[in-house]
């Protein structure tokens, strides 16, 4: 599978400079955490879940969570699991490539093992468990089933620990919390794909519940939340992990009471003012505030809950050509030395030592996502990877 791998070749050839690499679900867990992009979840209850994966695969998914916790009531987790059993062995039963890597949500650490026996040879298809309200108490024999049930079945396994619990948003138990956290994942490290943000749990927790023309940045306990994660968990200097952004809730706006974020110059520009539009009625201009927040402050990738979420997602984390031009610049050999490097784009410095570890990210998701041509922005990456 690879980004965008949806749309004409013909196409991509015109927007990237650097096409998005090829990946499946054997690469290196480096490339993948970053590979994972836009998440979408779906409960495990959905009876064509099969179909609905091949679906939107189609549309440009790589990453999908399968819910047996949240998303379906109590009374309906052993139809789910049954249900998930049945469609894994639709899909292993009929064509297996491009399908999007899978993950399951569990409830209990019991769940990991019994759902890996009763999948059978379509465990294949499996990429590994999210892990909900994770602390290191709880967390530990999480990881511990997750680390027989792949022993049992000889397939690789990741986790993906979703960091929601109140006793990481209250601030009298954070700091402990987080280092319990730490412990935990660093002991499993080769396990630990990416660490998930359970925003709305720590929402819930005080009552709240941002606004569609609102970010999660604007909830100041949330963002504090998320400082705290990334200063911990997400450091660049070998033992942070891919932390990966929160999730958006809406996707169409019946009524707005603050000014539309989009700037309509970009999309003047690309000749699509009917995409900003769009955008705009359906709580997009939010959402990509949001990413571009995310991005700022340290994580990667999104948790989703609705198609339309992926592209954006996806089209904002595309490597830009300037970028390209002064991650490359930066981590040259010659530059090995440090210094100060005016940019080829004349617009700013490249500190060589400050800003190499910025480098190297950009160049790993330049890898995954790839490079724009200098002449394309996320306006027209958005235009090309809209079904027609």
């Amino acid at each position: 599978m690879r980004h965008f791998g949806h749309i004409a070749p013909e196409v991509r050839q015109r927007l990237f400079y650097r096409e998005p690499c090829e990946f499946d679900a054997d690469s290196p867990a480096r490339l993948l955490s970053t590979a994972l992009g836009a998440t979408l979840y779906s409960p495990a209850t959905r009876p064509r879940l099969a179909d609905d994966i091949r679906k939107q695969a189609a549309r440009g998914v790589v990453s999908m969570v399968l819910c047996l916790e949240d998303s379906i009531g109590d009374e309906d987790v052993a139809a789910g699991e049954e249900n998930l059993v049945r469609q894994f062995t639709d899909l292993a039963e009929h064509a297996r490539e491009g399908l999007p890597l899978l993950f399951i949500r569990v409830r209990t650490p019991e769940q990991i093992p019994d759902l890996v026996r009763r999948l059978g040879t379509a465990v294949e298809l499996l990429s590994g468990f999210v892990l909900p309200k994770f602390t290191e108490e709880r967390g530990i024999p999480f990881l511990e089933a997750l680390t027989a049930a792949e022993t049992a079945s000889g397939r690789r396994l990741f986790a993906m620990p979703v960091l929601e619990s109140p006793e990481l948003l209250f601030r009298e138990s954070r700091v402990e919390t987080l280092e319990g956290i730490f412990r935990a994942v660093d002991k499993y490290r080769e396990r630990v794909l990416a660490l998930r943000l359970g925003v709305t749990d720590f929402c819930s927790s005080y009552g709240l519940r941002r606004a569609s023309d609102m970010t999660a940045y604007d909830v100041q306990i949330v963002a504090s939340v998320i400082a705290d994660v990334v200063n911990m968990l997400g450091r660049a200097d070998g033992t942070g992990f891919t932390v990966t952004g929160p999730v958006w809730e809406y996707f169409r706006v019946q009524e707005r009471m603050f000014k539309p974020q989009l700037r309509r110059s970009p999309f003047l520009e690309g000749q699509a003012e009917e995409l900003r539009e769009a955008l705009i009625e359906h709580a997009m201009d939010g959402l990509l505030r949001e990413i571009a927040l995310d991005q700022a402050n340290g994580l990667t990738g999104k948790t989703c809950i609705h198609p339309s979420h992926v592209l954006p997602v996806h089209a904002l984390s595309v490597v830009s050509h300037e970028e390209f031009s002064d991650a490359q610049d930066i981590l040259r050999p010659e530059s090995g030395g440090g210094g100060v490097l005016r940019s080829a784009y004349t617009n700013k410095m490249n500190e060589v030592k400050p800003h190499r570890a910025w480098a190297e990210r950009t160049l790993l998701r330049a890898e995954v996502f790839g490079v724009a041509n200098e002449d394309v922005g996320f306006v027209e990456l958005l235009a090309a990877g809209i079904p027609g």
